[in-house]
């Protein structure tokens, strides 16, 4: 009896062995029971066939997944490689190219030029408000530039682009400069004949001042580094 009992163990044993080894065998594979009796029933033409469907099917995802590598945007350092020259070269011919200003609430003004001198503001050099506009800043013809205007209109330290000027800063006003009217600073009489005269032009309010207008805040918008670009193109750079 004890000899029975020990006979059916092992029986049992090799058993689970063999279906464990065969479970292995099927997860690793991927072929199942079904699959190998049915091996055992093809031609000797079957088997090369399906190997040969199965590298051709390997084969296709192999090429889609290479081109979708191929696909992906390859970065190099050549971009880090242009020049400042290169890159001011390849800019907007203009500010008014650059941005898109119909995002801007505009309006529509008379524009004229005037200097710091004796036939605008009746001061000579050596006056002590020679150059000072009515905001306390000095008047300066640069990216940004001081400007004239109402200020029920355009409040001190308003930024207006005006085209064919560029960006100018509300830093002054005159007795003449009413309503819908704007001063364009330049730095002599020549230039404001030359350059500019009297225009009706429509301008982009960029921001509305706040009253107050420093030297500093001035001078930091004319030194961000992302209108350095436009400097030679304007007209004060000629």
């Amino acid at each position: 009896m004890e000899i029975v009992k020990t006979i059916l163990r092992r029986v049992s044993m090799t058993a689970l062995f063999s279906l464990a080894l065969f479970t292995t065998f099927e997860s690793i594979s991927g072929v199942s029971a079904n699959q190998l009796a049915n091996w055992g029933a093809l031609d000797s033409y079957s088997f090369p066939i399906k190997a040969e469907e199965e590298k051709n099917s390997f084969n296709a995802n192999l090429k889609k997944f290479t081109m979708r590598f191929r696909s992906l945007p390859m970065f190099s350092d050549e971009s880090k490689m242009l020049s400042s020259q290169e890159v001011v070269e390849s800019a907007p011919l203009s500010l008014e190219e650059a941005i898109d200003w119909s995002q801007y609430p505009s309006k529509k003004v008379v524009a004229t030029g005037y200097t710091a001198g004796f036939e605008s503001t009746g001061k000579r050099p050596g006056h002590p408000g020679y150059g000072i506009t009515f905001s306390g800043v000095t008047v300066k013809r640069d990216l940004y530039s001081t400007i004239a205007a109402d200020t029920r209109v355009f409040p001190i330290g308003s930024i207006l682009f005006i085209p064919g000027y560029g960006y100018g800063v509300v830093a002054d006003t005159g007795s003449a400069i009413k309503g819908n009217k704007i001063d364009l600073y330049y730095e002599t009489v020549q230039d404001v004949f030359q350059q500019w005269g009297k225009k009706e032009v429509e301008v982009y309010i960029v921001e509305e001042g706040t009253g107050r207008l420093t030297n500093e805040q001035l001078q930091n918008l004319n030194e961000a580094e992302a209108v350095q670009v436009f400097r030679r193109q304007l007209s004060f750079a000629n």
